[in-house]
């Protein structure tokens, strides 16, 4: 029952290491060129 979240990101579908930790601290399953992406062009 204790699954661990896995490293895929939402939006580009890629396994990255940054993942878990984004999920952590924002809640969301972004790898850091998404989560830059997204911060800068929030759409």
């Amino acid at each position: 029952m204790d699954e661990l979240p896995d490293n895929i990101c939402e939006e580009c579908k890629e396994e990255d290491e940054s993942v878990r930790s984004n999920l952590i601290t924002t809640g969301f399953k972004l790898c850091d060129s998404c989560k830059l992406s997204k911060t800068i062009f929030p759409v």
